[in-house]
């Protein structure tokens, strides 16, 4: 046994033993103190970026409106206008504030940053193209910018111009009216006047129902979509007479909503109206109006009563689309010197082709029972392709396609 043997004790050196190798030890201290110190940072950034940073929707779609006040109106008013001592100055609770400037909104998505801008049309403009007269046939739709208003029908509100009846008893129904004249020898044919719904807030919709249907056919336009004054001056360019669509509440309002400035049953008639003076502001030429939804509304007497009253004074059609069984507007257009016409099937109220054709019809049936029916549907591709392909033939089969001022019932005249 040599003494370089580790396990030779008794030649080791009395008090001294062999080097052992050191193994590696993590200094854990010195890794809880990065740890520490780097969670202290992160907490200290974030501290920072809430009390410092002004940004309460992060993260958040974001929506930016663009404000700008119509310098036009304000020389206006601020030159000539007086106060209206009867014009709400406050907004009702849960009311919207009136949208008479233009507005562009830009929608953010927050997860792909995708970003899609929106702009509302601006209401109340005076429109400055060139009569319907004076537009060439083929005029392209992008220089079709506005329709006259007739400047004796029309009355300045503070949401901007607004129809009225003129001096001389001229009305917006029967100057704005695209009449169909009939055969003197078929004077006696059955008529049928069809209200299509919902137009001017998809261009691919409005521009598929400018392209199929004929002119007899009515479009109601909604009162927020894009272009409306360039939509409706198209409509009228070729000859389809229009209706302006009032959102009205719904009976599951705020759920089901209109948009702004909807009229509310909760609301008192001087604010209704008010609002209703913004819906008529939005584009000229329409021969009458119409409800957007408006269940709730169109039931409840005490709320549509001032309503219809108004739109009687102004010397338009109130149609009712016929989509509510319980709306009072044919009992109170009697009493209110309104010219009035109701739909007497909803067309598209279950939206496949066969029920379409099925519910077309019944209407042909009807008129032919009556002398006179009226159907109503919405701007649906299934439904201006039904229609379209029905109005083909109907004058074949003796039915006269008329617009809806042919069929509304007249007011007294001297009103």
């Amino acid at each position: 046994m040599s003494a370089d043997d580790p396990t030779d004790d008794l030649h080791k050196p009395l008090g001294q033993h062999p080097k052992k190798k050191k193994s590696f030890v993590l200094p854990i201290p010195v890794v809880t103190r990065s740890l520490a110190a780097l969670l202290s940072l992160c907490v200290a950034v974030l501290v920072g970026w809430i009390l410092f940073v002004d940004d309460p929707f992060g993260g958040e779609p974001v929506a930016v409106v663009s404000a700008q006040p119509n310098k036009a109106a304000e020389r206006t008013t601020s030159s000539t206008a007086k106060p209206d001592a009867t014009a709400p100055t406050a907004l009702a609770e849960g009311d919207k504030p009136a949208a008479g400037n233009p507005k562009t909104v830009t929608i953010i998505d927050g997860s792909t940053g995708k970003r899609q801008e929106i702009s509302v049309g601006q209401p109340g403009a005076t429109p400055t193209a060139e009569k319907k007269s004076e537009l060439k046939p083929g005029t392209k739709n992008a220089e079709i910018k506005s329709a006259p208003a007739d400047p004796r029908l029309t009355v300045t509100s503070r949401h901007g111009a607004i129809p009225k009846i003129a001096s001389d008893g001229a009305r917006p129904s029967e100057v704005y009216a695209q009449p169909v004249k009939p055969q003197a020898a078929r004077l006696d044919q059955p008529r049928v006047a069809i209200v299509i719904a919902g137009l001017g807030i998809s261009a691919n919709g409005t521009a598929e129902a400018l392209a199929k249907l004929p002119a007899a056919v009515t479009f109601a336009f909604a009162p927020y979509g894009t272009d409306l004054e360039r939509w409706v001056a198209r409509a009228r360019h070729e000859d389809h007479e229009v209706l302006l669509q009032v959102g009205m509440e719904p009976f599951d309002y705020p759920d089901s909503d209109p948009g702004p400035q909807t009229l509310l049953a909760s609301l008192p008639p001087e604010q209704n109206i008010d609002r209703l003076h913004w819906f008529l502001s939005r584009f000229p030429g329409y021969v009458g109006v119409t409800s957007l939804m408006g269940a709730r509304f169109t039931a409840t007497e005490q709320a549509l009563g001032p309503v219809i009253r108004e739109i009687g004074k102004r010397g338009l059609i109130w149609f009712d689309d016929g989509t509510s069984p319980r709306s009072v507007a044919g009992q109170i257009s009697g009493a209110s010197n309104l010219a009035f016409a109701k739909a007497d099937a909803v067309l598209d109220a279950v939206p496949t082709a066969a029920e379409i054709d099925n519910a077309l019809a019944r209407l042909e049936a009807a008129a032919r029972s009556r002398g006179v029916a009226i159907g109503a549907a919405g701007a649906l591709p299934v439904s201006i392709e039904r229609v379209a392909q029905w109005a083909k033939a109907a004058e074949a089969r003796g039915i006269m396609l008329v617009p809806v001022s042919m069929v509304a019932n007249r007011p007294k005249t001297g009103s």
